[in-house]
């Protein structure tokens, strides 16, 4: 009898099992569990206060677990911190740079800390930090601030990256160069874990999106799979305001939402086929309507997000 092979999965570079994290009364992360596969990108979605920074800072080691079990490239980040800093890069939106050091006199002296870093030169060149030279961390603009700590993250060739907020503050070309070398770090094989507030930022970049409220998951999977829900999306269009509205939702299928979202600008939700489109039209036709700058979109990650989260601010 020939022996029964299995091929091995490999094994996640993040795990998270049934995380607890407390700050006195208050219950940040409450029982979340998640995986996050090697050589990805995954994002970490959540409204303020959903639990999102804490979860990260317990997978960085900055943080004790008050329950569960965190695993990150099969080690324990605060038992194994020793082990897995040479392996793991973090870049932090605040603190953990010394606010009178040159720029790239930091970034090289953070690329010799390791045995094969990155080209220091190449990377200066990439994200735009040549002009900052000499200058110190705290006359450096906002911008170039948030890119010189993504720098310092990944010049060390890390196996996996932390990235919080990489482009907040970034103006559109900076933030263009910051998903390439994002998109970069997947091709090389690098694990990423970033958190934003850009959700066209996860849609772009990530492999997966992990969406946070209240300490838990509440919804996880490809941008793809979290946006596709039986074709659903809207149909736009502007007109004279006060269309009445009753009278085009009875034309239309069941499961079919309108609304004046702004005054003459009008949203028809539901599953976007060539039915709905030619029943939108012929009603206009009928009552004489002309709808200017008719468009179609698709469900997006922000869609998905305020479905799940509230439209609320919080």
């Amino acid at each position: 009898m020939r022996p029964a092979y299995t091929r091995s999965v490999p094994a996640p570079a993040v795990e998270v099992i049934d995380l607890v994290k407390r700050y006195g009364d208050l219950v940040a992360v409450d029982g979340l569990s998640f995986e996050v596969p090697a050589a990805t990108v995954t994002a970490v979605l959540g409204p303020n206060g959903a639990g999102k920074t804490s979860t990260v800072e317990c997978c960085e080691g900055y943080r004790r677990p008050d329950r569960g079990s965190v695993r990150v490239l099969g080690l324990d980040p605060r038992r194994d911190g020793h082990r897995l800093r040479p392996r793991v890069g973090v870049m932090l939106q605040q603190g953990g740079i010394y606010p009178t050091v040159r720029a790239v006199e930091m970034l090289r002296h953070v690329a010799g800390l390791h045995a094969h870093p990155l080209d220091v030169d190449m990377l200066v060149e990439r994200l735009g930090l040549g002009a900052t030279g000499r200058t110190p961390f705290r006359r450096l603009s906002g911008g170039q601030q948030q890119r010189l700590s993504l720098a310092l993250a990944v010049v060390g060739r890390p196996e996996l990256v932390f990235l919080d907020e990489p482009t907040a503050g970034l103006d559109p070309q900076a933030r263009r160069a910051t998903w390439d070398l994002i998109a970069q770090l997947r091709t090389d094989g690098v694990t990423v874990v970033l958190t934003t507030h850009y959700l066209e930022e996860a849609e772009r970049l990530a492999d997966r999106v992990l969406v946070v409220d209240h300490g838990r998951v509440i919804a996880a999977g490809s941008p793809a799979e979290l946006t596709h829900r039986e074709g659903q999306g809207a149909l736009r269009f502007r007109a004279p305001a006060g269309l009445d509205l009753a009278s085009l939702r009875a034309a239309l299928p069941d499961a079919v939402t309108v609304a004046e979202s702004s005054s003459g600008g009008y949203e028809v939700r539901g599953a976007l086929d060539p039915h709905l489109v030619a029943a939108v039209t012929t009603w206009c036709a009928t009552h004489g309507v002309m709808p200017e700058g008719l468009t179609l979109a698709r469900r997006s990650l922000e869609d998905v997000f305020l479905e799940l989260t509230g439209r609320e601010l919080r």
